[in-house]
Parts: structure tokens; sequence; C-alpha cells
């Protein structure tokens, strides 16, 4: 794998078509995967002298964000420097010279800031319901298994398995592992080809770790934000909407921190808030009493707040903002913006929305369930004072 890794580099710098292997913008440890061993694959496969490339959709500098990425990759011992990631590599600039093939793994819809790509994307290899409208005029593998990863090691397993190394098969292994969640049946999400596929991995490398053990690693690492700055941690799996020229940046802060008004008033879903002192006047912060509500839940709530403020502020001047409405029936109404579904709310976005997090990328239970990291209120305080403070002086500046 590694010397494999290291000729992709090398052909970066050549002038010829390359056939790019792409993982989704999420660019979690199963997108990863899937892209590094399916291009594998295909490169030890293909009689033709054509380069497959693997590329991680994110930036270089977004790798400390994906703690169970960084931790497999030191454990399996495949150094960071030979991968190549989204800033690394100009797609538009090869699809414009008519010299790019794209494979699309753990996903199967480009973001429209790649539109212009569904042309060049030749196959797509997926484990999620397929968006018929969305999906590229192409062969199309899919199948609801628990792990992307699973798809691509039965690929190997039914073309070519003996082009399996230890390395390889150790990052399939752990992968399925961990999307699966260690193949707990009381958690549903192992299918019996992920069973069977991490069955023949351990069949053919007896010395693969523990299920457990492996499993427990990158659980802890995945959550872990004790080597991230705070800002790092705001960004960790931040996602953002708009509307109309108002923007709304939600962070996943694995504490027990989160956001107010609407969310204060919302039973639909119910959240149990309760204030938490602040130091701050202009923050507020809570204490969730129901844990079970993530940011998918409270997107739908949120955007349907932007909608109702932006629609208050092109009410013309002198008509009462909630003229012919009730109080009641606001609330009413943004409490029912829960029920809505997340793909309606990019639809007249300024720009694209993040994808939703793939659903194999975090477990089903919450992240507090396992502990409290080393990060304080109070260091989040004083991050968001320091970026209003910026944002404010940067605002002057330019008036002047």
């Amino acid at each position: 794998m590694e010397d494999y890794l290291q000729g992709c580099r090398a052909a970066l710098q050549e002038s010829r078509p390359l056939h790019v292997v792409l993982g989704n913008e999420a660019c979690d440890l199963d997108s990863m995967v899937s892209a590094l061993t399916l291009a594998f694959y295909l490169a030890k496969t293909t009689e033709a002298e054509e380069v497959f490339v693997p590329v991680l959709n994110i930036k270089r500098s977004e790798l400390p964000l994906r703690g169970d990425s960084v931790f497999f990759l030191q454990k399996i011992h495949i150094p960071e420097s030979l991968l190549i990631f989204r800033d690394e590599i100009d797609l538009h600039a090869l699809h414009q010279a008519g010299q790019l093939t794209l494979i699309l793994v753990d996903h199967h819809a480009l973001p429209r800031s790649d539109a212009a790509l569904e042309e060049a994307v030749a196959e797509v290899i997926d484990h999620r319901p397929i968006e018929q409208k969305c999906c590229p005029p192409c062969h199309v593998s899919v199948e609801l298994v628990g792990s992307c990863a699973t798809l691509v090691t039965e690929r190997i397993l039914q073309g070519a398995p003996e082009i399996l190394d230890r390395q390889t098969a150790a990052l399939l292994h752990g992968t399925i592992i961990l999307d699966c969640v260690n193949m707990d049946l009381k958690i549903g999400k192992a299918t019996l080809k992920d069973k069977n596929c991490v069955e023949k991995l351990e069949a053919l490398f007896p010395d693969l770790p523990e299920r457990s053990d492996i499993f427990d690693s990158l659980q802890k690492a995945k959550f872990d934000v004790s080597g991230l700055t705070t800002e790092q941690m705001l960004r960790k799996d931040q996602k953002t909407i708009s509307r109309q020229g108002i923007k709304m940046v939600i962070s996943a802060i694995y504490m027990d921190l989160e956001i107010c008004g609407v969310l204060e008033r919302s039973s639909s879903p119910s959240l149990n808030l309760t204030p938490a002192p602040s130091i701050h006047p202009n923050l507020q912060a809570y204490l969730q009493g129901n844990t079970q509500i993530f940011r998918k839940k409270l997107l739908p709530l949120l955007q349907e707040a932007l909608s109702a403020y932006s629609d208050s502020k092109a009410t013309p001047s002198g008509q009462h903002e909630t003229a012919g409405v009730s109080g009641e029936q606001v609330d009413k109404e943004l409490d029912g913006a829960g029920a809505l579904l997340f793909p309606r709310l990019s639809q007249d976005e300024e720009e694209p929305s993040l994808p939703p997090t793939p659903m194999n990328s975090l477990v089903d239970e919450c992240p507090l369930d396992q502990g409290l990291p080393k990060l304080s209120a109070e260091a989040i305080f004083e991050k968001c004072s320091q970026i209003s403070l910026s944002q404010s002086t940067t605002s002057s500046v330019s008036k002047k």
C-alpha cells in the first residue's frame, strides 16, 4: 500500500489522464478507507497503463479534525504525507483538459460546486439509499450494508484476493468493525455481508487485532478532542446553513453545552434546556437534558427560524411583522419545523451546504455517554468573544 501511494503522488507531477477515486465531503473513516483500498485494487488489477489515484475530499489542514482517521493511519503505519487531499489536485482543471475519470465511493451525489464534474463520473459504489434525481448516469453499485468498506472488501475478495496485504486488510477490517459498532446485534447496523467480510479477512490474516480492541481504540480516538484547539473543536463537525444573506454555523461540542431562543420553546423536538451561567452578556449557554437530540434534528428547526426572521425583515415599513398571526401560531410553526426533512433546506440557499453526515459516521449512542473531554465552557465563550471582537474591528476599519 505504501509503495502504491508513493506512486500516486508521483503521478500528480505528470501530465496524463487520471482515474480519481473520490470519497465524500465528510471524509469519515469509511470514506477515506474505501477510496484508498478501491483505488489500490483497481491499480493492481487493471491491465492497461491507467493511473488510479485516491483523493480525500477535504483540505489537508482538516485531517486533524478526524481523530479516528489520524489514529488509524498511525496504527497501520501509513504516513499522512503520502495521502492526496482535495486542495492538492485540481479536478476541474483535469476535467476541462479531458484527463479526468471519477469513481465515487461512499456517496453518489456531487455537491453544487462540483456539478460540472458529473459527466466525468464513470462508477458509483455506495451503501445508502439512492436519490435517483441526484445520481450520475453511470454504473451504480448500491447495497444497504453497514459500511461502504464492506462493498470494497467483497469486490477485492471476489476479484483478486491475492493482492491483499495485511496493511490493506487491517484498514478494511477496522473500518467495518467501527461502522458496524463492533458487529453488535443489538445495535443492528451490521448485515450478514458485513459479518461475512470481517470473518473472511480474519481467516486470511489471523493476526488482525481483536475486534473489541480495535473498536474501543477507534471509538475513543473518534471523540477525543484533547489535542485540538478551541477553534478546531468548533470546526470539527461544523455544519453551515444560510438564507437571504443570513448564515448560521452549528458545531458539535462534545460537552454539555448548546444554543437559545427558538430552542427554548421547542417541543418538537424537546431539548429540556436549563440555562447555565455565562460570563459573557451576549452569549447564552444551556444544559441539554435530552441528549438524544443531535444537530440533524436541530437543523430544520433553526432553518425555519432563519426563514421567519428573514420574512420579518422583508415586511414593509410600518407593518407589524406578525400582523394577523398570534404569538402562539408563530411558536407552533417554529416547533413544527423539527418535522421537516433536511434535504428541503438547501433549495434556496445562497451557497451549497455541507452534505448530511453519513449515516454510518456516528454510532447511535451519544458521545457524552463516554465521558466529557477536557474542554471548558469558558474556553468556548472566550473563543466566541474573540471572533466577535475580530469581526467588529474588521467592520469598523472597513467603514473608515
